[in-house]
Protein backbone atom coordinates (compact mmCIF):
# COMPACT_ATOMS: atom_id res chain seq x y z
CA UNK A 1 0.00 0.00 0.00
CA UNK A 2 0.96 3.38 -1.21
CA UNK A 3 2.35 5.63 2.14
CA UNK A 4 0.12 8.96 1.41
CA UNK A 5 -2.72 5.91 1.29
CA UNK A 6 -1.69 4.63 4.49
CA UNK A 7 -1.86 8.25 6.05
CA UNK A 8 -4.97 9.11 4.67
CA UNK A 9 -6.53 6.15 6.40
CA UNK A 10 -5.15 6.22 9.54
CA UNK A 11 -5.94 9.79 9.85
CA UNK A 12 -9.63 8.98 9.06
CA UNK A 13 -9.43 5.98 11.24
CA UNK A 14 -7.97 7.83 14.41
CA UNK A 15 -9.98 10.96 14.13
CA UNK A 16 -13.62 8.61 13.95
CA UNK A 17 -11.71 6.28 16.89
CA UNK A 18 -11.89 9.68 19.20
CA UNK A 19 -15.24 10.43 17.45
CA UNK A 20 -14.68 14.30 16.40
CA UNK A 21 -15.82 15.05 12.60
CA UNK A 22 -13.49 16.98 10.13
CA UNK A 23 -14.55 20.26 11.27
CA UNK A 24 -14.01 19.57 14.95
CA UNK A 25 -10.38 17.90 13.83
CA UNK A 26 -9.43 20.94 11.75
CA UNK A 27 -10.94 23.46 14.75
CA UNK A 28 -8.41 21.05 17.32
CA UNK A 29 -5.51 21.52 14.96
CA UNK A 30 -6.00 25.07 14.70
CA UNK A 31 -6.90 24.15 10.83
CA UNK A 32 -9.56 25.40 7.73
CA UNK A 33 -11.62 23.04 7.34
CA UNK A 34 -9.70 22.78 3.86
CA UNK A 35 -6.52 22.07 5.18
CA UNK A 36 -7.32 19.38 7.13
CA UNK A 37 -9.28 17.98 4.42
CA UNK A 38 -6.16 18.00 2.08
CA UNK A 39 -4.52 15.70 4.48
CA UNK A 40 -7.18 13.17 5.17
CA UNK A 41 -7.94 13.14 1.31
CA UNK A 42 -4.05 12.67 0.26
CA UNK A 43 -4.02 15.96 -1.66
CA UNK A 44 -0.86 17.19 0.99
CA UNK A 45 1.19 15.59 3.00
CA UNK A 46 1.79 17.41 6.86
CA UNK A 47 4.80 18.30 7.62
CA UNK A 48 6.75 16.33 10.73
CA UNK A 49 5.88 19.03 13.28
CA UNK A 50 2.22 18.94 12.11
CA UNK A 51 2.20 14.76 11.95
CA UNK A 52 3.32 15.47 16.26
CA UNK A 53 0.10 17.57 16.54
CA UNK A 54 -2.40 15.28 15.07
CA UNK A 55 -0.93 12.29 16.71
CA UNK A 56 -1.34 13.89 20.44
CA UNK A 57 -4.92 15.42 19.00
CA UNK A 58 -5.91 12.10 17.64
CA UNK A 59 -4.79 10.00 20.95
CA UNK A 60 -2.04 8.07 18.76
CA UNK A 61 1.54 7.74 17.57
CA UNK A 62 3.08 8.85 14.14
CA UNK A 63 4.18 6.41 13.55
CA UNK A 64 0.82 4.67 13.66
CA UNK A 65 -0.20 7.27 11.23
CA UNK A 66 2.36 7.12 8.63
CA UNK A 67 2.28 2.81 9.17
CA UNK A 68 5.38 2.42 10.68
CA UNK A 69 3.28 0.52 12.81
CA UNK A 70 -0.05 -1.40 13.47
CA UNK A 71 -0.44 -0.49 17.24
CA UNK A 72 -2.52 2.60 17.39
CA UNK A 73 -0.93 3.38 20.67
CA UNK A 74 0.12 6.63 21.39
CA UNK A 75 4.15 6.26 22.73
CA UNK A 76 4.11 9.24 24.67
CA UNK A 77 1.92 12.05 26.33
CA UNK A 78 1.43 15.09 26.21
CA UNK A 79 0.46 16.89 29.75
CA UNK A 80 -0.51 20.52 29.19
CA UNK A 81 0.34 22.57 32.80
CA UNK A 82 -2.25 25.05 32.00
CA UNK A 83 -5.46 22.48 30.85
CA UNK A 84 -4.39 19.89 32.84
CA UNK A 85 -2.65 21.42 36.03
CA UNK A 86 -3.17 18.90 38.53
CA UNK A 87 -2.29 15.87 36.52
CA UNK A 88 1.01 18.19 35.74
CA UNK A 89 1.95 18.39 39.46
CA UNK A 90 1.01 14.75 40.24
CA UNK A 91 3.93 13.98 37.42
CA UNK A 92 6.09 16.43 38.76
CA UNK A 93 5.84 14.91 42.04
CA UNK A 94 6.42 11.31 40.86
CA UNK A 95 9.47 12.58 39.28
CA UNK A 96 10.78 14.05 42.15
CA UNK A 97 9.85 11.53 44.57
CA UNK A 98 10.12 7.68 43.55
CA UNK A 99 8.64 6.70 46.67
CA UNK A 100 5.72 8.79 45.65
CA UNK A 101 5.16 7.01 42.44
CA UNK A 102 4.91 3.25 44.27
CA UNK A 103 2.78 4.69 46.37
CA UNK A 104 0.22 5.55 43.53
CA UNK A 105 0.86 2.65 41.38
CA UNK A 106 0.12 0.50 44.63
CA UNK A 107 -2.86 2.38 45.09
CA UNK A 108 -4.15 2.18 41.88
CA UNK A 109 -3.34 -1.51 42.20
CA UNK A 110 -5.52 -1.98 45.15
CA UNK A 111 -8.47 -0.61 43.03
CA UNK A 112 -8.48 -3.04 40.37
Amino acid sequence: MEKTTVLCERLKISRESVGISKAEAARRLGLTMVGYCRYEYGDRTPSSQTLNVIAQCFNTSVDYLIGKTDDPIPDNLVINKTRDPELYRLIELCKKDDSFMKRIISYYQGLQ
